[in-house]
């Protein structure tokens, strides 16, 4: 008769159940941890109201999957976000709404289930949402952007319009007393000549938001020394006879460089110009310049360079890619004309005269690159550094107020000695 032999050793005990168990869940454990993914983390948080839209960012350690929709009654945008834990950054979203935020009342943060986060945004209107991801630029590192867009846009010719109830082509403005120090204008006009039709000028502050532009060794931004000049300028432009101004942003938020050009051709401008402040890997750089639109490539190296720079403003801004509009981009490209390019440098040249009254000028003669804001097919187009920011010198006459009053002047006197020696400015618009 055969005996069954067992095979476990006489000296260990019988392996009971509940140890079988506790090792299985150890080992479960184990394999499971390696498999989980490490919550992001998020290292900043950031909100740009402004009226055209409001932004809000989450800037993480690693890319984010967001899902979206909205409610009615009342207006609400609820996003979740996964592989994200609830943390005191996410919290202080909380606190960085405004009362005056023109599209977001309140914001409510929540744990909504192990690895997802939720946002419920109260909104003061219906608005139209964008959520998109951004991939690491410049000093960034990923971003989680909402762009909260109103559903209905405002008219920007009734914005204009909003001080008179003419329609633009009867509007009328009395003749001023010039401000003192662009009297000296006055005396260059013949005969006291002053403009006798409406003249529409959009001026372009760089940069604004998420996108800095230049940072000056004493901290002082590009995107705030712009705004405060292009303010000025708008406000002595206005004081002139039958002129009237729009500026592509009139805060700090972030405006993509087709919507500038577009913002333009909605209101008509007759001129375009953009206002910046230069910056150089050398602190020695110096001096203003005013550049225009190049068919053929750029008058310099430099030109070049920084006209790549400026290009570049889309990237560290930050873009939809998928809700841009690649039929628009190539209609600037392709339709941007000589006639166009010739009356920009006739613009370019009268201002860099004036420019060169008050400051250094960089070159002496008005210099050629493919900036993408001048590429407007109908609108005489130039882009003025007003000086460099890099330069320790330079930067603390931009921050000065005299300084960019002066600049101000300057500018204002170029602009009216072009439009004083081109009244007509007759061109066919593009449709």
């Amino acid at each position: 008769m055969s005996r069954t032999t067992s095979l476990q050793p006489k000296s260990l005990k019988p392996i009971s159940r509940r140890t079988v168990l506790k090792a299985g869940a150890t080992l479960l454990l184990s394999l499971l941890g390696h498999g989980v993914a490490r919550a992001a983390q998020i290292v900043a948080v950031r909100v740009w109201p402004a009226k055209d839209y409001t932004r809000v960012t989450l800037e993480n350690d690693s890319k984010l999957k967001a899902t979206h929709f909205t409610i009615k009654d009342p207006h609400r945008l609820v996003v979740e976000i996964e592989g994200v834990d609830l943390d005191t950054k996410l919290k202080s979203l909380v606190a960085k709404i405004q009362s005056n935020d023109p599209y977001i009342a309140q914001v409510r943060v929540g744990q909504n289930r192990p690895g997802v986060v939720r946002l419920v945004f109260d909104l003061k209107e219906e608005v139209q949402p964008q959520v998109f991801t951004l991939d690491p630029v410049g000093e960034y590192k990923h971003r989680l952007i909402f762009d909260l867009y109103p559903q209905t846009p405002s008219d920007p010719i009734a914005e204009l319009l909003k001080k008179g109830s003419a329609s633009p082509s009867v509007v009328e403005k009395p003749t001023v007393e010039l401000p003192d120090t662009a009297k000296a204008t006055e005396d260059d006009d013949k005969d006291g000549q002053k403009l006798t039709r409406l003249v529409t000028i959009a001026l372009d502050p760089g940069h604004g938001g998420e996108d800095p532009g230049a940072v000056g060794r004493g901290g002082s931004l590009e995107k705030n020394v712009v705004l405060s000049i292009a303010r000025r300028l708008k406000a002595r432009l206005e004081q002139q006879a039958n002129v009237r101004v729009m500026l592509t942003r009139d805060g700090d938020y972030f405006v993509p460089l087709n919507v500038r050009v577009q913002k333009a051709r909605k209101v008509q401008a007759d001129l375009f110009v953009s206002i910046h402040a230069d910056a150089f890997v050398e602190p020695t750089a110096r001096g203003s310049s005013v550049f225009a639109l190049s068919e053929k490539g750029a008058s310099s190296t430099a030109a070049r360079w920084l006209a790549n720079k400026e290009n570049a403003a889309d990237l560290i801004g930050g873009i939809n890619i998928r809700s841009k509009n690649q039929h628009l981009a190539s209609v600037l490209l392709d339709l941007s004309t000589t006639a166009q390019i010739n009356d920009s440098l006739k613009l370019a040249k009268s201002v860099l005269g004036e420019i060169g009254t008050i400051n250094r000028l960089h070159k002496a003669q008005v210099e050629q690159a493919g900036f993408a804001v001048l590429k407007a097919p109908d609108i005489p187009s130039i882009l003025v550094e007003t000086a460099f920011i890099s330069n320790p010198e330079e930067e603390a006459r931009l921050s000065d107020e005299n300084y960019q009053d002066q600049m101000a002047d300057a500018l204002m006197r170029g602009i009216r000695k072009y439009l004083l020696k081109h009244p007509s400015l007759t061109r066919n618009r593009l449709t």
